[in-house]
């Protein structure tokens, strides 16, 4: 009818069209579930992007606190230069033994011990020196000395540094260790005797200063792999 609208094409052919049962519904099922796949998908996307940016940030706020101390851990200085002193040996009548055959190898090695004088009832500080000559396995091999001054309450010390030797006792021809008493200044030589009153040589002559005698020597026998101190002078 002329001046009456008509539907487009389009329309009219989609209103044309048959409606088969379950087919339509079935296309619209299947636009949904798509839909519902692209939603719950990017849900996912997001939680996971969430879940790496957080990841990240607590990392770094882990890494910038500083680590908790263990709870009771008390912290004590260690100094690594250090080294634990061995026991100093008592030798006594009943048992002398001050060191073992090899545990001073070395020329010019000591050993501190104490001395247990039989008569006086004394504790006495002393000294076991190898010296250069003779063996390990010989007492001629060592040198058994009494640390405190032969006259007077000085405690005596063995100098292994020569320039300590020059520079604190102000003796230049030192070329080797030696004894020292530090109130006198005065130097013992380990590798030369004087004479004493009684015709006796004693070990540690006087290299310099003003004491009377060498230092009280110590008698050292070697008792199968023992090192022992037999008897002080």
């Amino acid at each position: 009818m002329t001046g009456q609208l008509q539907p487009p094409a389009n329309d009219r052919f989609k209103a044309e069209m048959p409606q088969i049962p379950g087919v339509a519904g079935s296309a619209m099922r299947a636009e949904r579930s798509g839909q519902l796949v692209l939603w719950v998908a990017g849900g996912l996307g997001v939680v996971l992007v969430a879940m790496v940016i957080g990841g990240r940030l607590l990392s770094k706020s882990r890494r910038a606190e500083p680590p908790a101390a263990p709870v009771g851990q008390i912290d004590v200085p260690v100094d690594a230069g250090s080294v634990p002193d061995l026991p100093v040996p008592v030798a006594t009548e009943s048992n002398p033994v001050v060191a073992q055959v090899g545990d001073l190898a070395k020329p010019w090695d000591s050993r501190q011990f104490t001395f247990r004088n039989q008569l006086t009832g004394e504790n006495v500080p002393a000294l076991l020196i190898r010296l250069p000559i003779g063996s390990v396995a010989q007492a001629g091999g060592y040198w058994g000395l009494a640390m405190k001054a032969a006259y007077g309450t000085c405690q005596l010390e063995y100098v292994q540094d020569i320039a300590r030797l020059r520079s604190d006792y102000g003796y230049r021809a030192a070329s080797h260790p030696m004894v020292g008493n530090p109130c006198s200044r005065t130097v013992y030589d380990p590798l030369k005797y004087a004479s004493i009153p009684g015709g006796v040589l004693a070990r540690g002559a006087i290299a310099q200063g003003s004491d009377l005698r060498p230092p009280l020597g110590i008698e050292v026998r070697i008792r199968g792999k023992e090192v022992v101190a037999a008897r002080m002078e």
